[in-house]
């Protein structure tokens, strides 16, 4: 074992600077038997290392490698499995156990008790030994103790010596020995000489030592002297030392009683301090002032300064009620009756307050409804800003009562609602019959105009209107609907709902355009009067019932469904938390305010059944409406129900634009008569106009620009038909000047989303131009033009133009008899006959007359220069001429144009 020791220090260790200090050769319990060494090494370095490490013989030659290696400050537990007897195995706790069996029991007991030396003298750290022989934990303090105090630091020092029997010499050790050496060489040739002379020194050495210690023994005799004095006084000493400490017990005994006696003083202290500590906070946060009391019992609730006097007392009251008790005080007497003094005053005052305020709701509502029939005359509603005022005062007695008394504070907010879902019904139906009244008036101011109405009694009016109640779904713009706003006498009166057609023929008159600025007028006053009258009484139902922020868990679940007469939300799913103040505002606001909506959707549907272009008006006052009503609050009631009105309008503009496509497709033309600019073409016109004058700057542009799509698509569908049923007047005709009159409009109003549609009518517009003037060009010419088609014709088949002239139909001979049947006069007679036809195919209004004649003009120039062509190249040097020249062509066609 020392062999192979001494071979792991120089093989493995000293190369890593370590020094190996005990081993112990093992094998895994339990396994297939495989030696190994298990290592003790410290490392020579400051400072120092201590590991484990195993050490494992190579496989390919007999040499030793380092296999694995554990810091001892890792081992947890060393477990010798039998303190009593003898077992080779063991256990040690690294960051796992690891089981082996020693070759020897003196080798383990051996190895541990090295671990057990080098924990205590480098790691100072307790590693549990268990299983452990007591006398072999034991053998280092024995050692230690049986050295005297005085050579303790060099048995420390020896220690580690004591480890191993082999310890490497050092480097001053090498020097002394080769020096040594060195003085006897032949040390090495006669080891016996070099031991004989060792030998002698060594008893010169003794010898002088003897000497010195016989000549020190009189030193000696006097240190011995002087050590038994020294005894004795150490006695002496001892002996007063005794009686010091006889006195000091005594005088201990007092102390300790003065010190109990001085505890007990500062407990009692500290008990009195903390009771005058609960004392205080019980009378400074539990004690409501008698002030406060009267003002809880007795206060004014009418006068400012009793509100503001009832307020601070609420305040003090819920600040007193809500103090938070510490463990034990809910048992004190004293405030168990001041508990029940704030519940009796909670109590009365939320009794009285609500009392008050339903007082204060009937007395406020009988002024309020005394004043109404100061409004009914004008189209103005009534403010409330007094009632809100004087309300507000209270509104911090209502936030407090809605965190006392839950259920009074539902109670005045269901008396609330209920009397101004009353108030606000009569106020919003009076304001409405107002309107409807001076919307249905603005048809009986005409003045000799044929669209005037006979005047109606008011209770035919108002029977009316109040059938259109709830009926905004039933609308139309055609004119069979609206006869059921009959007149009286024998006739009925035309209807007022503008359609394509009807503005067509009427010409947009100047009483047309009054009516529709009035009723723009009264539709925008009505919005006008109710988005304040709306913002107001929310700001006002936010701020006296405290609905700013959201209410709390507790809150929420204290809400009943009966507030406002029904579920609150249709979903009984739902969850609490749906309850935020918004929702609350906008349902108290739904109830108050149920018959708005009704009402708006009921003066839509007359000012629509009064004319279906006010849906125009109407589109754009409520989008501009419901754009500002968002931008201040887009969940707000009055933002959700223009919202929704909104809808209606827009479902109402649609079926306008649909009734005028509709009317379009339904038109007629007459047989006898000719054609002309189309109704619905001229209404399409105006309607553009009257459309960019509504909507200049309005948000709802884009429903305008796909009305327009539309309708364009429309009259160019059913321009068409009409030119294609046409039987008095050319289709070229009809297509021709309709579609000028519409690209004209197109031109002059600019509307950027037609500029496709506009270049279209140019296109067709400029197509029926030229074939009307091509199919018409024929007729004077007639015999001359069959028979230049036929020289081209024998051309197109092969002949030769020079070769033409021999063809027996297409001769010199025919050519001039034809020619001849064309002389100057006859050419301008027809032209003359030519113009007269063209007169009676074109209509006046779009006076298209000069420039079909000059199209056909320059027509007849290019076809005269055609057949000049032909005869130059088909008859050369025939010296064939026509019987006109085109200085005759031109005086022709400005005298007939100047004659008529």
């Amino acid at each position: 074992m020392t062999a192979i020791k001494h071979a792991l220090q120089r093989d493995i260790f000293t190369p890593n600077d370590e020094r190996l200090l005990s081993i112990v050769n093992v094998c895994k319990a339990g396994k297939k038997k495989k030696n190994c060494f298990l290592c003790a090494t410290v490392t020579t370095e400051r400072p120092v290392q201590v590991r484990v490490v195993k050490v494992k013989k190579s496989d390919k030659g007999d040499f030793y490698k380092r296999q694995m290696a554990w810091e001892l400050r890792d081992l947890a537990e060393v477990d010798a499995k039998d303190a009593s007897k003898e077992n080779p195995e063991f256990d040690l706790h690294f960051e796992k156990v690891y089981r082996w069996v020693a070759s020897s029991t003196a080798e383990k007991n051996s190895f541990i008790s090295c671990i057990w030396k080098l924990n205590q003298r480098y790691l100072r750290k307790k590693v549990e030994f268990v299983n452990v022989s007591s006398q072999l934990l034991e053998e280092l303090p024995k050692a230690e103790e049986s050295v005297p105090s005085g050579e303790s630091q060099s048995v420390a020092g020896g220690d580690e010596d004591a480890l191993d029997d082999y310890q490497e010499l050092n480097a001053r050790e090498e020097q002394d020995i080769e020096g040594m050496m060195e003085v006897c060489e032949y040390a090495i040739s006669n080891a016996e000489a070099f031991a004989e002379k060792l030998s002698r020194e060594l008893q010169v050495l003794d010898g002088a030592n003897i000497q010195s210690i016989m000549a020190s023994e009189k030193q000696v005799n006097i240190l011995m002297q002087l050590l038994d004095e020294a005894l004795s006084e150490v006695d002496t000493i001892e002996g007063k030392l005794s009686s010091y400490e006889e006195m000091l017990q005594s005088v201990k005994e007092q102390m300790d009683q003065i010190s109990q006696s001085n505890r007990l003083i500062q407990i009692s202290n500290t008990n009195n301090g903390k009771l005058l500590d609960e004392i205080q906070f019980l009378v400074n946060y539990m004690d409501l002032s008698k002030g406060h009391i009267r003002a809880l019992q007795d206060g004014d609730l009418s006068s400012p300064k009793g509100i503001e006097a009832c307020i601070n007392a609420s305040e003090a009251l819920l600040q007193c009620m809500n103090v938070a008790l510490r463990p034990g005080h809910e048992k004190l007497m004293a405030v168990k009756q001041q508990q029940h003094l704030f519940t009796e005053l909670r109590d009365t005052f939320a009794r009285r307050l609500t009392n008050h305020l339903n007082n204060v709701f009937v007395h406020q509502g009988h002024d309020q409804s005394s004043t109404l029939s100061q409004h009914t005359a004008e189209l103005t509603l009534p403010k409330h800003s007094p009632l809100h005022r004087d309300l507000l005062r209270y509104a911090k007695l209502m936030e407090w009562l809605k965190n006392t008394q839950r259920e009074k504070y539902d109670g005045l907010s269901r008396t609330y609602v209920d009397y101004m879902t009353r108030l606000y019904e009569r106020e919003i139906k009076d304001f409405f019959e107002v309107a409807k009244i001076k919307m249905a008036g603005t048809t009986k101011e005409g003045k000799g105009n044929k669209f005037a109405t006979l005047p109606r009694k008011e209770s035919a009016l108002k029977q009316e209107t109040e059938s259109l109640h709830g009926s905004s779904g039933k609308l139309t713009g055609s004119t069979s609907s609206l006869n059921k706003l009959t007149v009286q006498g024998s006739s009925s009166r035309r209807s007022q709902s503008s359609s394509l057609l009807d503005m067509g023929n009427m010409s947009a008159s100047d009483l047309d355009v009054a009516d529709r600025t009035k009723f723009d007028k009264i539709f925008e006053q009505v919005l006008s009067e109710l988005e304040p009258l709306c913002l107001a009484e929310q700001d006002f139902i936010s701020k006296f019932f405290k609905l700013q922020q959201h209410p709390t868990l507790a809150q929420v679940n204290s809400i009943p469904n009966s507030i406002f007469h029904g579920p609150l939300l249709s979903s009984s799913s739902l969850l609490p938390y749906y309850y935020l103040s918004k929702d609350m505002v906008r349902l108290m606001m739904n109830k108050i305010f149920q018959s708005i909506e009704t009402e708006l959707n009921s003066l839509i549907a007359l000012g629509d059944k009064i004319d279906s272009f006010h849906s125009l008006y109407m589109l754009v006052k409520m989008s501009h409406h419901v754009w500002t009503a968002q931008n201040v609050d887009p969940a707000s009631y009055l933002s959700t129900t223009l919202g929704n009105v909104l809808v209606t309008v827009k479902r109402n503009f649609d079926k306008c634009i649909s009734g005028q496509i509709r009317q379009m497709e339904e038109v007629k033309i007459s047989k006898k008569s000719k054609v002309g600019i189309l109704p619905f073409v001229t209404g399409f016109e105006e309607f553009a106009e009257l459309a960019e004058t509504i909507f200049r700057n309005a948000e709802r542009r884009g429903d305008l620009d796909k009305a327009y799509v539309k309708l364009i698509r429309a009259v160019f569908m059913n321009v068409e038909k009409v030119a294609n049923e046409s039987q008095k007047t050319p289709r070229d005709v009809v297509m021709m000047e309709n579609f000028h009159h519409i690209f004209s409009t197109q031109s002059r109003l600019k509307i950027s989303c037609l500029e496709t549609e506009r270049r279209e009518a140019k296109h067709k517009y400029t197509d029926h131009l030229q074939s009307y003037v091509i199919n018409s060009l024929g007729q004077p010419l007639e015999k001359l033009n069959h028979f230049f088609e036929g020289v081209e014709a024998r051309v197109a088949q092969g002949v030769r133009e020079e070769e033409v002239s021999y063809q027996l139909a297409f001769n010199k001979q025919e050519l001039r008899k034809v020619i001849k049947e064309y002389p100057g006069k006859e050419v301008k007679k027809g032209l003359d006959n030519l113009y007269k036809k063209v007169d009676k195919h074109l209509c006046e209004e779009e006076s298209l007359l000069q420039v079909v004649w000059h199209s056909m003009q320059d027509e007849f120039i290019r076809q005269y220069k055609h057949f000049e062509g032909l005869i130059g190249r088909c008859y050369p040097g025939s010296g064939i001429t026509m019987e006109f020249t085109i200085g005759d062509m031109l005086e022709y066609f400005s005298s007939i144009a100047q004659s008529h």
